[in-house]
């Protein structure tokens, strides 16, 4: 329940694609042969020019998440069937480190990036899936009185997986080049959250402590009232619940690829093979009720297999055109409550962009992506959710010396609007079995319909040197 991952990032369900600040000035780089295809397109680096690349970039990531919630018990705390529930990711420094050592026919590659996950998320206000538990006591205290609810709710999450990557290209022949390579994947997640100060009316009106009152109105009760078992249970699950747990664990992707350029024409081929990784907690409090979130417990959290396809042309000797496709086989790749089979299909993602050198010293480009999911209601939920979208980008490079290139970008991310209903929300009865709630007592609380829309915003500024040795 208390569970969320952001990403601020372009890419797949967990992979960032936008590694190198050209990403951002032209979204199309699959068939790169500059250095961002350390990342992009390792076959294309051994068309670079012989001797050492290095390359250093930062990126700053502001992400907002909104899920607007209609569910009828609401009501009970405002007034407001409907409530709207922001989470809000600022990554103000997201490096990244490329190297190249091209000799004749080989080219020996490495880079250090945050390869997924995508830094900290907070709702101050928590999430829908924490206040719609809170929300039904009115529901099924009506009996007692009940007519108001009312909940600190919090949710900070932080999430990166570190990729380390080395590989080596090797030029078969004048048009032809090969690559093999290795990343590994260390993965570093937190969460900490809270449902606090939980409180009912009671019969004066005044709005107190729900647990207090719930196990004095359980003491009064007789032992042959029905009321008696749900009277209890309420008293327990209202008890305040905290969550404080971090998360480890680490994967090995083999990636190979190939490039083929003939004139004016380049094509870039990846494959990333999928990481099979797993992530341990260490947990210091979970009150929560779920046992997915104790110490020691293990989650899946595969990254999924990846190919891309690029092809670049030279329109003019100062004006080239690019792009790609990119294919994440989510379904393959194994999520905690397998969370996999909820996809009707992979990722898909579609790329084109422009690049122009307006003179021997200032480049301009700019390009746009297109990526859709393969969702399903069961799929989406307010902890985690990705939603289709269009992205475009902006950027320059400058040629401030011989061999170094300061390139700068921009690009934001237009998201589309999920909605999905239900008619049992949040399953709040099955979320309470899971709690260890009786399902005797479960069963006596009704199924009520509420629909959630989701959506995203997202803006991504980045700065790189290019130095060439």
């Amino acid at each position: 329940m208390l569970i969320v991952s952001l990403s601020t990032f372009a890419g797949g369900l967990l992979t960032n694609t936008n590694q190198h600040v050209l990403f951002l000035r032209n979204l199309a780089r699959d068939a790169s042969t500059e250095i961002d295809a350390v990342y992009s397109n390792p076959a294309g680096l051994a068309f670079m020019p012989n001797g050492l690349h290095l390359s250093f970039n930062n990126q700053s990531a502001f992400q907002t998440r909104t899920i607007t919630s209609t569910f009828a018990p609401f009501v009970y705390n405002g007034g407001d069937t409907t409530k709207t529930f922001k989470g809000e990711a600022s990554v103000p420094v997201i490096p990244s480190l490329f190297a190249v050592y091209k000799n004749d026919r080989w080219a020996f590659s490495g880079s250090f990036a945050i390869t997924g996950g995508g830094g900290k998320a907070t709702f101050n206000n928590g999430l829908s899936s924490f206040e719609s538990i809170i929300a039904i006591l009115p529901v099924i205290g009506e009996d007692l009185g009940i007519s108001k609810y009312g909940v600190d709710s919090y949710m900070e999450g932080k999430q990166y997986i570190f990729g380390l990557q080395l590989g080596a290209t090797y030029k078969i022949n004048d048009h032809l080049s090969v690559f093999g390579g290795l990343r590994m994947n260390f993965v570093s997640n937190s969460y900490f959250g809270y449902l606090r100060n939980i409180k009912v009316n009671n019969a004066a009106g005044d709005m107190v402590i729900a647990s207090d009152y719930f196990e004095e109105v359980a003491k009064q009760l007789p032992e042959n009232n029905p009321m008696k078992p749900l009277v209890g249970t309420l008293a327990e699950v209202t008890t305040d619940k905290d969550l404080d747990c971090d998360q480890k664990g680490w994967g090995v992707t083999p990636i190979i690829g190939a490039n083929f350029n003939m004139g004016k024409w380049n094509v870039g081929v990846k494959y990333e093979f999928n990481t099979k990784l797993n992530v341990e907690n260490k947990t210091v409090i979970n009150s929560t009720g779920f046992p997915a979130y104790n110490d020691g417990v293990n989650t899946p959290h595969d990254i999924p297999s990846l190919l891309t396809v690029g092809v670049s042309y030279e329109i003019l000797p100062v004006l080239r055109a690019s792009v790609g496709y990119h294919h994440f086989f989510d379904t393959h790749a194994k999520m905690a409550d397998n969370r996999q089979k909820h996809l009707s299909g992979g990722t898909n993602e579609y790329l084109g962009g422009l690049e122009w050198d307006v003179t021997k010293v200032i480049q301009v480009s700019g390009g746009m992506q297109r990526t859709k999911y393969g969702l399903k209601d069961d799929f989406m939920n307010d902890i985690s959710f990705n939603v289709s979208s269009y992205t475009f980008g902006f950027g320059a490079g400058f040629k401030v010396a011989q061999n170094i290139k300061l390139n700068v970008g921009y690009f934001w991310t237009n998201y589309e609007t999920y909605d999905r209903e239900s008619a049992s929300y949040n399953d709040i009865p099955g979320k309470l079995v899971g709690m260890n709630v009786s399902e005797a007592v479960a069963s006596a609380i009704p199924a009520i319909p509420g629909k959630d829309s989701f959506t995203r915003t997202n803006k991504v500024f980045g700065i790189g040197i290019d130095y060439t040795f």
